[in-house]
This record gives structure tokens, C-alpha cells and sequence, in this order.
């Protein structure tokens, strides 16, 4: 009797045991990534390594984020004035634009300290967007038709405020009413910069000894309401912000000319400002400027496939 009674507790527990629903587990490289309510994202860069870092536009503060859980911490206290587009380099800095401040600044991604500042100009000016090529962080300028070097040292030596250099654009640059130049890359050769125009719905190769601009031929395609670009190979994703999707594009070596080959959407983009990659995605923050910003309101990161040929 004694025995019975065992086997029939044991077989109880069993089932308890299998019927019973699996602990939950965090998934690795979640498809969304919560960020702080209110935070009013912008820029993203990330890497080297699995690490992101994202811009407020609220009061200027640098969100890190590891994207194989999605948690996350404020390392850099801003200034007040926002921060949009970011950049990283190999020396764990951040390049950041300013936005309507007119400057930028390098932040330490180890210690959250500002490393340098340069303030650009003090007309009106939305300073947007940067990228780093060999010797030069460039930064776009919405507001005016002009770029701002900062030269970095052969050792990755920052400069004094008096050695940046503003680059007006000329040639086939129009800058007319409304946002012009905002997003920036180099072509894939890495001779010039390609800059979009977010008004025009245009593509423009820049010499950035000159400043002369040529528009790239894209076979007709707009690239209207164009913010973020990224450069892979010769790929190059374009965010079109309020259209909530990114235009895929195969240039040529030269960045001269290029062809529409994809478009990507999502259920979770919510005007999408900007875009970095890690490993075979795309990681899109959502800006939603479509939706007034309280304390409250909620903003997060979009994961998406990257094109494949």
C-alpha cells in the first residue's frame, strides 16, 4: 500500500512537473528595444562591438544600449540642447551633432565625459547628422548649404576649435525652403561624401575639397523626407522619415549613380529618424514626430533584416 501510494505521488508530481508552463526567457537580440519614456530619440550609432548608443532630442543625453537584451543606461548627462546624429570610432568616442545649438561635441563612451566642443556657427542652424571618413568628422547642416570638418589628428588627435573648416556646397546644390541637407556617408570608394537632401528628394555627391555638388543619378527615384543613411559595400539604405520606410540602393563605385533595388517597411516603425547595422540587421530608432511628446510617451528601437542580394 505504502509503495502504491508513492508511485501515484510521484506520478502527480510529474505531471505537475510537465503540464506546468517554462519559466519566461528573455529573448537574445530582441525585435524592439524600449527606450526611457520621453527620451525623443534620434541619432544611433554602434560598435565596434555589440553596443548602441542613441541621441535625445529632449535635453541632449547619450543612451547605451546592449542589443542582445535591449537594457540599457543613461552614460552621458547632456547639455540641454539636443543631440542627433552620433557616430563612433575604434577609440570609444561619439561624435555628436547638435542640432539647433549649432555645434558639436566628442563624448567619452567609457566615462560620459565631453571630450571636446566645437561650436560651428551662431546664425540659425540645424547641425544633423556626421560621419567619420580617414581624417575628417563631417557634419551636415539642415539650416544652411554648407558641411563642418573637424580634422583628426594621423592619432586620432582632437583639434583645437580654431582648425574646423565650414565647406559651403555649390554646383547642383540648391538649398530652398525647409530641411536640406541632412543625412551623410561616404561613396564606397571613399573619395567623396554623399549627402540627401530631405526637402528636394535628392542624392549629392560632394568633393569635400570644394564643396562642389553633383546630383547622383537614381534612375528617377525620390528620396523625399531622406534623413539617416548607411553605407554597407555599396549598398546604401536611405530612412525616409515620414514615409516610415528605408529605400535600399546600389550605387556605383563612385557614388555617381544608383538604382532603387528594395524598400523596407515594418509594423513597428514610427517615423524612423536614422540607421545602424549589427551582424545581418538593421536597427532603426523611432522618432515620432507624428505624435506629441510628453513625460510619458513612449519611444523604442525597430529591428529589421538588412537587404540581402
Amino acid at each position: 500500500m505504502r509503495l502504491r501510494m508513492l508511485a501515484v505521488a510521484a506520478a502527480t508530481v510529474f505531471a505537475a512537473a510537465v503540464l506546468a508552463p517554462a519559466p519566461a526567457v528573455a529573448k537574445a537580440f530582441p525585435d524592439r528595444i524600449e527606450l526611457p519614456d520621453g527620451f525623443l530619440p534620434e541619432g544611433i550609432a554602434i560598435g565596434p562591438g555589440p553596443t548602441a548608443w542613441f541621441g535625445s532630442r529632449a535635453d541632449g543625453d547619450v543612451y547605451e544600449v546592449d542589443p542582445r537584451t535591449g537594457r540599457g543606461e543613461v552614460i552621458s548627462q547632456g547639455p540641454g540642447t539636443p543631440s542627433v546624429g552620433l557616430k563612433s570610432d575604434r577609440r570609444g568616442r561619439l561624435f555628436v551633432a547638435g542640432g539647433p545649438a549649432g555645434n558639436g561635441r566628442v563624448v567619452s563612451t567609457r566615462t560620459g565625459e565631453v571630450l571636446a566642443s566645437y561650436q560651428f556657427t551662431t546664425a540659425a542652424s540645424f547641425v544633423n547628422d556626421v560621419v567619420l571618413t580617414k581624417r575628417t568628422a563631417w557634419f551636415t547642416d539642415s539650416s544652411q548649404p554648407q558641411l563642418y570638418g573637424v580634422p583628426v589628428g594621423r592619432h586620432g588627435r582632437l583639434p583645437a576649435p580654431s582648425r574646423v573648416v565650414t565647406l559651403p556646397l555649390s554646383g547642383d546644390w540648391v538649398q530652398g525652403a525647409g530641411f536640406g541637407a541632412n543625412g551623410l556617408t561616404e561613396t564606397p570608394d571613399r573619395r567623396a561624401l554623399l549627402v540627401v537632401h530631405s526637402t528636394l528628394g535628392e542624392l549629392h555627391r560632394v568633393d569635400p575639397r570644394t564643396g562642389v555638388t553633383r546630383r547622383v543619378d537614381l534612375g528617377g527615384t525620390s528620396l523625399a523626407n531622406g534623413d539617416g543613411m548607411l553605407l554597407v559595400g555599396r549598398t546604401l539604405y536611405v530612412v525616409q522619415n515620414r514615409l516610415n520606410q528605408v529605400a535600399v540602393l546600389r550605387l556605383d563605385r563612385q557614388g555617381r549613380h544608383g538604382r532603387l533595388v528594395d524598400v523596407i517597411t515594418d509594423p513597428g516603425f514610427d517615423v524612423p529618424t536614422t540607421v545602424a547595422a549589427f551582424g545581418k540587421w538593421l536597427y532603426l530608432p523611432n522618432a515620432r514626430f507624428t505624435t506629441p511628446p510628453t513625460p510619458d510617451t513612449p519611444y523604442w528601437v525597430t529591428r529589421v533584416d538588412r537587404w540581402r542580394r
